[in-house]
């Protein structure tokens, strides 16, 4: 006689269910619950704009920008007002969408939507900072758009210079519609961008990795050296600048590099 393993001695059997229909009892309830780790993202929602539009605040203005990280090309910004009788649905964190999707979505937001859209060029980044241009940026899309807003919603934890109240949304590519819509755009703007100059720099890849930091951008800098559209105080582009045309990189001066320091005794007649 061969005991079952599985019960303990003297615990009685469980009438009314084989083994397979419970094994096949605790698949479903395992399939009915989420898996660990995936966490459900809502949306992004019409909720901060429609609160405004309730108390008579309008237009109301989204903006965000791309194109901060990478090694070449400008920073875009752009902002968007949504009209709220026509929002094109599917939008979201431009981050989340395929390209394909985001093509699609741009088209709708600028058939239904007032844009604007502003550049932050490679100099300017060079000489202002990376944060400081795309601030500006985003400010310049804000100033062009067909009417002014009265209330801005900017992507980041960082408000902009604008004539009107400015809410700073982290994370609100995610969050806010009106944002989730100035990142589509400004996505979208910047890739078609890159695409072009990939055209007039052949050998970077541009219209594949967008000027970002991948293996392939890393090993074209270093073969051909920057281009006019290189960010050129960004690390690998200072690599590349000193390998190619050292004569435009200046030394680091040596803080600790001995000194010879000449004083001059000084008499003083009493």
């Amino acid at each position: 006689m061969i005991r079952d393993q599985a019960k303990k001695p003297g615990a009685p059997a469980k009438a009314g269910k084989s083994g397979s229909e419970a094994a096949s009892k605790a698949r479903d309830v395992a399939e009915a619950k989420p898996a660990k780790g995936v966490i459900a993202v809502a949306p992004p929602s019409f909720r901060r704009e429609r609160a405004l539009l309730k108390q008579g605040i309008w237009p109301v203005a989204g903006c965000d920008e791309a194109g901060r990280g990478p090694l070449a090309g400008p920073v875009v910004a752009a902002a968007v007002v949504l009209d709220p009788k026509r929002i094109p649905k599917g939008l979201d964190d431009s981050k989340r969408l395929t390209a394909e999707e985001r093509e699609a979505l741009f088209e709708k937001i600028c058939k239904t939507s007032a844009f604007a859209v502003a550049f932050a060029s490679p100099q300017r980044i060079d000489r202002d900072n990376i944060l400081r241009a795309s601030l500006w940026a985003l400010s310049r899309a804000v100033r062009a758009l067909p009417e002014p807003p009265k209330h801005v919603f900017v992507d980041g934890r960082d408000r902009i210079d604008v004539a009107c109240d400015c809410e700073a949304v982290i994370g609100g590519d995610g969050l806010v519609m009106s944002i989730a819509a100035a990142s589509i755009v400004a996505k979208v703007t910047r890739d078609r961008l890159m695409c072009a100059l990939a055209q007039d720099c052949p050998g970077y890849g541009f219209e594949q990795h967008k000027g970002y930091a991948v293996p392939e951008h890393l090993a074209a800098l270093d073969r051909l050296g920057p281009s006019v559209h290189h960010r050129s105080l960004f690390a690998p582009v200072v690599a590349a600048r000193q390998k190619h045309q050292p004569w435009t990189v200046m030394p680091e001066p040596d803080l600790f590099a001995e000194t010879t320091v000449v004083t001059s005794e000084i008499s003083v007649g009493l």
